[in-house]
């Protein structure tokens, strides 16, 4: 049977960011599947680098918009791993009281997404609108829907006025019955059993070998999870349980994703309940050379962070890894045997973070010339023009 390629992107209606699948297809049936990565460079690493380290939050802070608290989390326990410090415990609360808002909200936005990639927007407006919920509940505590600006090396930047925990204590139970119907809406759902059960299948052994993260690999059976290996912040101070199936389907990482919904209301409630009074700021006042690593249980998977100082007001080096950056490449493994209709699908089982992934820019030297942005746009420009004319495309 002849060989065909089909695209999914750069831009693709299922698909929220830029990114280029092609699926190498004989008939209905993927055989192959390449990655192109590189439509949204932003130079934030080097970005970082030119603020001091307390400035240089706010900019990690937008790297996404969804993991506006995965981000500075790892990359200010990296910082605070050169000193080497222990940050206050009331503000080792907030953190992760603020964290697992981040993650139930971010589960709830991949459902909604997951049901509009599968033409089930009823699953979408229900998620959606769920999802406001939660945010109230994270504008009570920080002042903000997003970005909450909470965090800072050596402890965080606001604390959580004791008021309003019982409001939020209160709005958070008010939503468990809505997850509740939910989850039974969606687990005893017949169209979606159908639809995400057997398809874009994992296996534990290769889950392990593509270095998988999240809930990629903990719905492949892979019980990997840094709040529960390597403990911090308060995640060992309260109870809660790590989510992990063995199916290895996209209908597996949506079982995952729904029941960490219930652990990360349950840190949440047990950390507001709990939460010790004291200091929230250590106060740094410089930072000693050397090097540091900061790691956190992201929605999609670790989030890892180096900073490298030389005792200035500014790191000389930090290197971002997001986890969409190892589970991008499981699609080898996932999409090929698969149908062209379960391909999208099957991508987006990952919940990948595309602005996650990609965050400098390649600049390319030809002797003593250094291409500037201004060069790289007008090169863009000349290699879809001539891409146009090779399909024949006016």
């Amino acid at each position: 049977m002849q060989k065909s390629v089909i695209s999914i992107g750069p831009f693709h209606p299922l698909q929220e960011e830029p990114e280029h699948f092609m699926l190498t297809v004989e008939g209905e049936t993927v055989v192959d599947v390449e990655v192109d990565v590189g439509y949204n460079h932003r130079g934030i690493e080097k970005l970082s680098e030119r603020r001091n380290f307390e400035q240089a939050t706010f900019v990690i802070e937008r790297i996404c918009g969804i993991c506006s608290t995965s981000h500075p989390v790892a990359y200010t326990r990296a910082v605070e791993d050169i000193i080497p410090v222990e940050v206050p415990e009331r503000a080792q609360y907030i953190r992760t009281i603020i964290a697992e808002g981040e993650r139930i909200h971010s589960h709830l936005l991949w459902y909604g997404l997951a049901g509009h990639f599968l033409g089930y927007n009823t699953v979408y407006m229900w998620m959606w609108r769920l999802r406001e919920e939660i945010l109230d509940v994270m504008e009570i505590l920080s002042g903000n829907r997003n970005n909450y600006a909470m965090f800072k090396p050596g402890g965080v930047r606001r604390d959580i006025n004791p008021d309003d925990i019982p409001v939020a204590l209160k709005k958070i139970d008010s939503i468990i019955p809505t997850i509740d119907r939910l989850k039974k809406a969606i687990l005893d759902d017949p169209v979606l059993h159908a639809r995400l059960k057997g398809i874009g299948i994992l296996s534990k052994e290769e889950a392990i070998n593509y270095c998988a993260l999240g809930p990629t690999s903990r719905a492949s059976g892979v019980d990997r999870d840094v709040r529960k290996n390597a403990p911090y912040e308060a995640y060992d101070k309260v109870d809660w349980d790590m989510i992990v199936t063995d199916s290895g389907d996209v209908w597996g990482k949506a079982v995952v994703r729904l029941l960490e919904i219930y652990e990360s209301i349950k840190i949440m409630k047990s950390c507001l309940q709990k939460i010790p009074s004291g200091e929230i700021d250590m106060k740094i006042k410089s930072i000693p050379p050397g090097e540091g690593i900061g790691a956190h249980e992201a929605p999609r998977g670790e989030t890892f962070h180096y900073v490298r100082s030389d005792g200035s007001n500014r790191p000389v080096r930090h290197k971002v890894r997001a986890p969409s950056y190892m589970n991008l490449p499981t699609c080898k493994a996932t999409v090929p045997g698969s149908s062209i209709a379960d391909a999208a699908i099957i991508l987006a089982a990952i919940d990948p973070c595309y602005c996650c992934t990609e965050r400098m820019t390649v600049c390319t030297t030809e002797g003593d010339r250094i291409y500037t942005g201004k060069d790289l746009i007008t090169l863009s420009q000349a290699k879809t023009a001539k891409i146009k004319r090779e399909m024949g495309i006016s």
